[in-house]
């Protein structure tokens, strides 16, 4: 099993959403965070004061799925989360050593389906 994390621009999530549904996604976690890499910040107004924005906000995707999904999991952010702009964000793939379904206590790959 592997997790396949992606960090993408907030305005992307239903259209990355849509990719993974394609390839037949049925879960995922999203959280709301906030960073900064090549992109950095911004210079801000607010009430006459400018200021600036260090750490930008992003949506981070989280996605444990069977080793064979990987790639096609992988091909779906990456179209789908795309502009060709700085600031895109990244991917991230790590092995899962064991997986826990809480309520019934499955192990292994069948706690994704």
């Amino acid at each position: 099993m592997k997790k396949v994390e992606a960090i993408i621009k907030p305005f992307k999530l239903e259209e990355v959403k849509e990719a993974l549904s394609r390839v037949n996604i049925q879960g995922l976690t999203v959280s709301e965070v906030k960073g900064f890499g090549r992109q950095k910040g911004h210079k801000e107004l607010y009430r006459g004061a400018e200021y600036i924005v260090e750490f930008l906000p992003k949506v981070k995707l989280e996605i444990v799925v069977s080793d064979t999904m990987v790639e096609p999991v992988v091909k779906a952010i990456l179209e789908a989360a795309s502009t060709g702009r700085i600031g895109d964000g990244k991917i991230f793939v790590s092995t899962i050593e064991e997986a826990i379904r809480i309520r019934t206590g499955e192990t292994g790959e069948a706690v994704l389906l």
